[in-house]
């Protein structure tokens, strides 16, 4: 299949290019460029053509840390992954990291060999992420403190087979004991490390990276903030070159002022996440995170009966709109943060992230106040809201 798309605004994190053209072959992008260069790619047998009419064209986005959507759980099978999975794909999501909430080893050992057998068939899934069980009590926001424990090398060695090198990343509490030697294993394993849920100090989290955690699980939240004398795991991160920076942007995780300092401290590392259980893409009501229960009001998620958040509804192109107009981010490092960046982060980019020849056809057009006209992924249309 051939897609060719001209008149956009492109949007990517080599910068804002006017009158741009893109064309597609298969699942790759085939060429680019500026003026006409795009009517010999428009002959193609069965080439869709589309005017953009001066809208912005981006990269489809990346969401590493996600839990589910339109009334769907990633914990609870295929079925509901793939469900969830069309809704954020509507919003411009092309590649997903699969998010599982702290439950049973034997629990979690299934939901991983389901996600495997998902990312054998579905290309447009990266893989898994284990958000515990090797959590802080203190700060273990959603999760089910009954799952939670130290980490443990054979239970480790369980988890990655029953991934069959599918698990993207794992998130930790560093203070935990064996946590480091954790970090070293997993890292070996090729697994992205993240700190997270945390009690950690500035030190504790430095020595984390230096074992090779390379990832801040959403920035701010579950782990102490930035005071000035204990900088804390915040600080830490924003001052690595190393790691990169998950931020939830919904106006409620983190504020869009606060979220506007990480931006100019690490403008390159930071990543646009959801965080999102199944009430994204949903309603408010009542809905299960793992096996607790959640209550929705206005958009926001709270285990019932409590203040403790519970994730978030976002859908990533809300976040890069929260990031553009409530924070004031330059678009190029917003739209980078949703797809050059998380790319990196998982080393994947070489392949994706980027409006380019020999990237992958993954595109989002949107309209000039940031809402999504069409997608396409690996080359083939998944979203069209025209």
């Amino acid at each position: 299949m051939t897609v060719v798309i001209h008149g956009a605004t492109k949007v990517d994190a080599d910068g804002q290019v006017d009158d741009f053209w893109v064309a597609t072959s298969g699942s790759a992008i085939a060429a680019t460029g500026i003026g006409t260069g795009w009517h010999g790619w428009s002959t193609a047998p069965g080439a869709t053509v589309v005017n953009a009419a001066g809208r912005y064209l981006t990269p489809g986005f990346i969401d590493v840390h996600g839990h589910g959507g339109g009334g769907h759980s990633f914990d609870n099978g295929a079925d509901e992954i793939r469900s969830a999975l069309t809704v954020h794909r509507q919003h411009g999501t092309t590649r997903s990291v699969i998010s599982l909430v702290a439950n049973p080893l034997d629990t979690l050992c299934r939901s991983l060999e389901s996600i495997a057998d998902l990312a054998e068939q579905d290309p447009l899934i990266l893989g898994s992420h284990l958000e515990g069980p090797y959590l802080a009590r203190n700060h273990r926001g959603a999760h089910n403190p009954e799952y939670l424990r130290s980490p443990d090398r054979a239970e480790i060695e369980s988890l990655l087979a029953a991934s069959r090198g599918t698990l993207r990343q794992l998130t930790l509490a560093p203070e935990l004991p064996g946590a480091l030697d954790a970090v070293d294993q997993l890292v070996e394993a090729g697994v992205v490390v993240a700190v997270g849920h945390t009690d950690a100090d500035f030190a504790l989290t430095k020595q984390a990276f230096d074992h090779g955690a390379t990832l801040l699980t959403h920035a701010f939240n579950a782990m102490p903030g930035i005071k000035h004398r204990e900088p804390g795991p915040v600080t830490a991160a924003l001052g690595d070159p190393r790691v990169a920076i998950e931020l939830i942007l919904d106006g409620f995780h983190v504020h869009p002022e606060v979220a506007r300092v990480a931006f100019f401290a690490a403008p390159q590392r930071i990543l646009l996440i959801t965080d999102a259980m199944a009430a994204a893409g949903s309603s408010d009501g009542h809905y299960k995170l793992g096996d607790l229960n959640v209550s929705v009001e206005n958009g926001r998620a709270m285990l019932s009966g409590t203040t403790t958040i519970a994730g978030s509804t976002l859908t990533q192109d809300a976040a890069l709109r929260s990031a553009v107009i409530d924070s004031g981010i330059d678009p190029v490092l917003a739209v980078r943060a949703l797809t050059a960046s998380p790319a990196r982060a998982l080393l994947l980019d070489a392949a994706l992230g980027y409006v380019s020849p020999g990237f992958a056809a993954d595109l989002v057009l949107m309209s000039p106040d940031w809402h999504v006209d069409d997608v396409w992924a690996a080359g083939e249309p998944v979203a069209h809201t025209l």
